[in-house]
């Protein structure tokens, strides 16, 4: 039997623990094989956008439960397809009594499923893409690859070095705040406005004790100079998303 060279056990072995240690049950183990293919992104991942924005998925492994497992959060809608199903979570703005507001402002994420109820494609609807534009959810996907893992807070961190560029633009205030109205609060930090945002996910079911990741808070910077947005931060579902949009600009930027 053909002897396997050291180095490459001690791979394995330290990426069984990795996975051991992150997962604690089989939905982390899966999450962290899909983040294992995101170093070959374009072999495991294909990205479609237009008015929205698409992750597809070519060799898939999540499946539905885990979304429940880990958020503890149901779908807004589950509509059946001909070969699998789509689950939708809407988050509708809500003032700070968690009311809705009027006129109606609210984005989604779609997610479909197969007919073996693997993950084939998740979906930012336009919405959302006014806060979190393509080109910059496109280059922090691609930068997770390498990135740092706080395996007790089940956390990832992009590496500085391994940081994808890009040439876009950065919204501006005024067009942001057309999408999305007022916001809740606005504060003032070392020469940036940070505006407070709620939304309410609609869901047809929370797990007992976990009510309050239904409220989704995002916090949005701008820069008061040049009037552009440069960090979003909010909890979508209970998962956390934090980008600092001037980190994945191909040019000298100050960062926050």
């Amino acid at each position: 039997m053909k002897r396997v060279p050291y180095p490459k056990v001690r791979q394995v072995l330290v990426m069984i623990m990795l996975a051991v240690m992150l997962s604690g049950c089989l939905e982390w183990l899966r999450a962290y094989q899909t983040y294992l293919q995101l170093n070959e992104f374009d072999t495991h991942f294909e990205i479609k956008s237009a008015e929205d924005f698409t992750l597809l998925f070519k060799h898939p492994i999540l499946i539905s439960d885990d979304f429940v497992n880990l958020s503890k959060l149901q779908p807004s809608e589950s509509i059946p397809l001909e070969f699998g199903k789509r689950w939708r979570y809407w988050f509708k703005k809500v003032n700070d009594q968690g009311e809705l507001i009027s006129p109606e402002i609210n984005f989604f994420f779609d997610l479909r499923f197969n007919r073996f109820q693997r993950l084939t494609a998740f979906t930012f609807s336009p919405l959302f893409l006014q806060i979190a534009p393509p080109d910059f959810i496109e280059a922090s996907l691609r930068s997770i690859a390498g990135a740092k893992i706080n395996e007790e807070k089940r956390q990832l961190r992009t590496n500085a070095e391994m940081i994808q560029k890009t040439n876009a633009k950065l919204p501006l205030k005024s067009a942001v705040i057309a999408q999305l109205g007022e916001p809740l609060e606005i504060t003032q930090e070392n020469g940036f406005e940070i505006y407070r945002y709620h939304f309410m996910l609609q869901t047809t079911g929370i797990v007992a004790g976990y009510e309050d990741r239904a409220l989704n808070a995002v916090k949005l910077t701008f820069d008061m100079q040049t009037q552009e947005l440069v960090k979003m931060a909010g909890r979508f579902a209970g998962l956390k998303i934090s980008i600092n949009y001037r980190k994945y600009l191909d040019q000298d930027e100050q960062t926050l």
